[in-house]
């Protein structure tokens, strides 16, 4: 049975859509299927939607290249081994997300690894093969297997070594461009999903010129990832700006547990260097986290010490960085057998480029945000509260995570979930209808028209930098309630500024939806007085079921 779901109040600033606009007076293109997000989700579900007879369009956030899925390291996690089994890995899922995941979504998905190992195989994905290095009882057909935190089992699957999502996303973006049934737009941005009569009928979007267009879907797919761009310290691209969780909030759809973000607990730490994360597979095979004395960090801190669930070994490194009065901790792959430089080789060069061998010298590393556990609340076929639109990937809340994400469950459930959408999708399309879609040109709920006056200029850069600051210290890794309420002002402060203000260029919008979600994700935090996976209260350091076992919600409301 699910658990109960709380309803928190949240009141509803800002414009139901972001730009004014007449649909009569817009071009306006028809498809069957709409895909909105073009990684590792986005683009299994229009090739599923596709193979199953659908027109599909696939938009693509500019630049179209850049996903997290793409930048992935780890693995993708499924039960290969003979040992091994969707049971045990249930378990473990169930485990680290700390009671709120729902053990049903949980099986479905998990259940589903295997075939969709083979699937990616499909598309030419090769899984690393180094069975030399494991029992018979641990290969999975004679593919490597790997251990990471939080699972009893090897079951981490790897390309390239730490290249897993790149290999995972070419293989799909080859298929995707070759598949007759889909057209890719990477000159459009999705700007607002469409709604008429209570059901999602589309997307407006915006041209590279920044003319506005209508896309008329008979099912839309939301697969727009996340947005860890909301912190200053993430592994995330610059394009995982929450547009995805923003645009589901203003059309009315509910979203779920955003307290729950995930920290990586190894981003590189250089001057210079790109907060890029260091896979958890290097400490799988073997290395250390250590401070700058080289006492071990995570002894005495959980039994499976570096191995532990992702939120307890980030704080765990934020304890021992404030007790040693350093930025950061190191990770040391000396001992890796087999050498990490070679079973790792992007990461060695990445670190090369600043004199560091990783066979030799420790790796100097930090928490970064790095998942959003939370978002568009879905059933077990994809399907959002709001009629006619579907959601797969990072940016929603399907139940297999809880409250804490088991490391490499990602990219399945983003391939699991996002051929599930297809396949819905193109069964359930309508001809897209927009008679009940209104003019919106004179509606006061709208955003400002293009040639509303400016009296100040705005320095979007130097308010982008403020939130994230902002964010990572106040709704970061851990959390109190005086500072989630300064947040909060803080936020609807500058959200009221900024929506007296046109928005013309990508970078305005992407502001409005970071400061959108993180108002929201600041008010489930807030709310939540507990402690559980990745959600901290310094004010509440405990977990408590008897209050707190239950899914927190929000939802802007029915929208016309």
């Amino acid at each position: 049975m699910p658990l109960p779901e709380l309803r928190l109040p949240v009141e509803t600033p800002g414009p139901r859509y972001l730009f004014s606009f007449r649909p009569q007076q817009l071009p306006t293109l028809r498809w069957p299927v709409v895909v909105i997000g073009g990684g590792g989700a986005g683009a299994s579900a229009a090739l599923e939607a596709a193979d199953h007879g659908r027109e599909v369009l696939l938009v693509r956030k500019p630049p179209a290249k850049v996903s997290n899925t793409r930048w992935a390291q780890g693995g993708i996690a499924a039960a290969m081994a003979k040992a091994d089994s969707p049971e045990r890995h249930s378990e473990d899922t169930i485990a680290v997300g700390c009671g709120l995941s729902e053990p049903e979504v949980v099986s479905r998905i998990v259940s589903a690894g295997p075939d969709t190992i083979r699937w990616l195989e499909h598309f030419d994905v090769t899984f690393d093969q180094r069975p030399e290095h494991h029992d018979a009882s641990e290969r999975g057909d004679g593919r490597s297997l790997s251990r990471e935190g939080g699972h009893s089992f090897p079951r981490v699957l790897s390309a390239g070594g730490d290249a897993t999502g790149k290999a995972i996303q070419s293989g799909l973006d080859r298929a995707v461009m070759a598949h007759e049934r889909i057209t890719v737009r990477d000159d459009l941005r999705a700007l607002d999903l469409l709604v008429s009569n209570g059901r999602c009928i589309g997307v407006l979007t915006q041209s590279a010129h920044g003319d506005p267009l209508i896309v008329l879907g008979g099912s839309t797919i939301l697969a727009t990832g996340g947005a860890g761009q909301l912190y200053r310290e993430t592994t995330n691209p610059h394009v995982a700006t929450g547009d995805g969780l923003a645009m589901a909030w203003r059309a009315g759809a509910t979203l779920r547990d955003l307290e729950f973000v995930q920290f990586h607990p190894t981003t590189l730490y250089i001057a210079g260097a790109a907060r890029v994360l260091i896979t958890e597979a290097l400490r799988g095979a073997g290395a250390v986290l250590v401070d700058r004395e080289g006492a071990r960090v995570m002894e005495g801190e959980d039994p499976a010490l570096d191995l532990a669930p992702r939120d307890v070994v980030s704080r765990a490194i934020l304890r021992r960085m404030v007790a040693t009065n350093d930025t950061h901790v190191y990770l040391d792959a000396s001992r890796v057998e087999g050498g990490a430089d070679k079973l790792f080789p992007g990461i060695a060069r990445m670190c090369a480029d600043f004199g560091l061998d990783i066979s030799r010298d420790p790796i100097p590393v930090r928490p970064g945000a790095h998942y959003f556990v939370g978002g568009v609340r879905t059933d077990a076929d994809a399907a959002t509260s709001l009629p006619g639109l579907l959601a797969c990937g990072e940016v929603t809340s399907t139940g297999l995570h809880g409250a804490n994400r088991l490391a490499s469950n990602s990219l399945l459930e983003a391939m699991v979930m996002g051929r599930r959408a297809g396949t819905v999708a193109a069964a359930t399309c309508d001809e897209p209808e927009d008679k009940g879609l209104r003019s919106l040109d004179d509606d006061p709920t709208v955003g400002p028209k293009p040639d509303a006056e400016e009296e100040v200029p705005l320095n979007l850069d130097d308010m982008i930098y403020s939130l994230k600051a902002l964010t990572w210290r106040q709704v970061g890794l851990i959390r109190e309630a005086f500072m989630l309420r300064d947040a909060v002002e803080k936020v609807d402060f500058w959200e009221r500024v900024l929506h007296s203000r046109p928005q013309r260029n990508g970078k305005h919008v992407d502001l409005v939806n970071m400061l959108l979600v993180s108002r929201l994700l600041a008010l489930s935090a807030l709310a939540r007085e507990e402690s559980r996976g990745t959600h901290y209260r310094r004010d509440f350091d405990q977990r408590n079921d008897e209050d707190w076992l239950c899914h927190t919600v929000v939802s802007r409301g029915p929208s016309t």
